[in-house]
């Protein structure tokens, strides 16, 4: 690993930290439509939201956050107090796009919700906008016909990953903006990088990469992962252990 290669991620915290440092740099090279993932079971979205948003809370008034539904905002403004921005559920009367407003940050915004979404990043026009933990390829929502593929290249196909983690089972699919997407396994001292790629890698990929072993799904939902010969990947805790403290800490 180069001297210049992000490090991955021994726990949650840092995690959220690379895909901070990782969401502005893709805003400072000019990205409008990016996406950052992390694709962790049973994820409390709301502190990690938080936590995600100290990056952009000095402006103020030229933010606005959007959940799904406005019980998830009010939820939000509750736990969070007073903000110096707006935070609002997608299909609320107040959720109208304000003209002084420069980023828009949509929280786990899901394929039931997409044509929403998509009206109104017509409204924000080429303003920035992040989606965080966004779950828009629900196949059984969206479809598979020509309406879903017109969807696809419309829409879904715009948006740019500036962060990506994906735990898997010994072993987990990682990207930081504006490095290549990695694979790295789990190794009895950490992690350890096996290869990088151009573009996400798929489930033919991963076969490759590891050859005798059973298939790992990528495109599982969120938190699943396919059986895997865990003989000849090692499952020793590592960042998954980290999670789940984590996890617990924020449950308590």
């Amino acid at each position: 690993m180069s001297a210049s290669m992000l490090a991955f991620p021994a726990d949650l915290e840092t995690a959220v930290e690379q895909a901070k440092d990782a969401a502005q740099q893709a805003l400072a090279a000019g990205l409008t439509r990016i996406q950052v993932d992390l694709a962790i079971p049973e994820l409390k979205i709301q502190p990690i939201a938080w936590q995600f948003l100290q990056a952009f809370v000095d402006r103020e008034a030229k933010l606005r956050v959007f959940f799904p539904d406005p019980g998830a905002a009010a939820l939000a403004r509750r736990d969070w107090g007073e903000l110096p921005f707006a935070v609002r559920g997608m299909e609320e009367l107040k959720a109208a796009v304000q003209p002084e407003e420069e980023l828009f940050i949509f929280i786990e915004p899901s394929s039931v919700e997409v044509q929403r979404l998509e009206q109104l990043c017509q409204e924000i026009g080429d303003r920035p906008v992040i989606l965080l933990n966004a779950r828009l390829e629900d196949v059984a929502t969206i479809g598979i016909g020509y309406a879903a593929r017109q969807l696809r290249e419309r829409f879904l196909n715009q948006w740019q990953s500036a962060y990506y983690l994906s735990p898997l089972e010994g072993a987990a699919i990682f990207q930081s903006y504006p490095q290549p997407w990695q694979v790295w396994q789990e190794t009895e001292t950490g992690y350890e990088l096996l290869q990088e790629y151009e573009q996400r890698p798929n489930g033919e990929d991963l076969d490759r990469l590891f050859a005798g072993l059973a298939a790992v799904d990528v495109d599982a939902p969120i938190g699943v992962a396919a059986p895997t010969a865990t003989a000849s990947r090692p499952n020793r805790g590592g960042l998954l252990n980290e999670l789940q403290r984590f996890l617990r800490a924020l449950g308590s």
